[in-house]
């Protein structure tokens, strides 16, 4: 019996290179979600550090999103 011949042999075979583009499109999105999610997070930092610094109102629904926010996985 021939390699190429075995039923689950070419299953695996041919599974595979799809199952590791969609991990590595996966790996890629999360990080490009995080980063975002901190670029975000970061940038409203700095504005309402900025707010208090000139005195402005500073928006308090930001720590409420920040208590709120569900945890780095």
């Amino acid at each position: 019996m021939a390699l190429m011949d075995n039923l689950w042999f070419n299953v695996v075979y041919s599974v595979t290179p799809t199952i590791l583009i969609g991990l590595v499109f996966w790996f890629i999105m999360r990080n490009i979600i995080r980063a975002d999610r901190n670029e975000r997070s970061s940038y409203s930092e700095i504005e309402r550090e900025e707010r208090l610094k000139r005195g402005l109102a500073v928006d308090d629904s930001l720590d409420q999103r920040e208590e709120n926010r569900l945890p780095n996985s």
